[in-house]
């Protein structure tokens, strides 16, 4: 079977913050660049990963990186921006907090993720969901037969993949939470598309 692993980057400072990131260049954190070791060394006794993809935003460029430091012949990651977060545009930067007083009818207890706004400079709800259905479609056109792929990408598309990956429809999968940092979503590929694990962290039991 081909098995897809897609983990979400490590701790950033706006994370931390509560800050709506978009397509910033956050750096990790301390805790974030421990958590991507420590996933690195859980990727190394659980599976034999063929290739990496990652976003092409410096938080996730640099969880690959030290993944890399931990995880025993991880290859060099390839970069594609369809698997960046949702752009946000003017709203970069913004706490959840100030956005959603700027859009009272949406829910506060819900994701940002789901906020049915175009902003300036940024994506629609639709033009967001529709890019990462296109990085996963062209990431399984290219999946070989028993490879083991592992994609570090952001909360935003995890979350959009959980309506293609489950019965659940995009708001509802939007809305969801995002899984934690480092977290691992798990997919096995083959007549039928099985979703293993959502949001695993086995690696902080290390």
């Amino acid at each position: 079977m081909t098995t897809v692993l897609l983990a979400r980057h490590g701790e950033t400072p706006w994370n931390r913050e509560g800050r709506i990131q978009g397509w910033a260049a956050t750096g990790l954190t301390d805790r974030g660049r421990e958590q991507a070791r420590a996933l690195g060394e859980w990727l190394s006794a659980a599976y034999d990963v063929d290739r990496v993809v990652a976003s092409d935003l410096y938080r996730t460029r640099e969880t690959a990186a030290y993944l890399r430091e931990r995880a025993r012949d991880l290859p060099e990651p390839t970069f594609d921006r369809g698997w960046r977060e949702r752009g946000f545009g003017v709203y970069q930067g913004f706490l959840d907090e100030e956005l959603f007083a700027r859009h009272p009818d949406h829910d506060p207890a819900t994701s940002v993720s789901s906020l049915d706004i175009d902003p300036e400079g940024g994506e629609s709800v639709t033009a967001f969901c529709e890019r990462v259905e296109s990085a996963w479609a062209d990431l399984r056109a290219t999946v070989g037969a028993e490879e083991t792929v592992l994609v570090v990408t952001h909360g935003g598309p995890l979350k959009a993949l959980r309506s293609v990956l489950t019965d659940r429809d995009r708001a509802a999968a939007l809305a969801s939470g995002s899984p934690p940092n480092c977290a691992v979503t798990a997919v096995r590929l083959g007549e039928t598309t099985e979703l293993l694990e959502d949001g695993h962290t086995a690696w902080r039991d290390g």
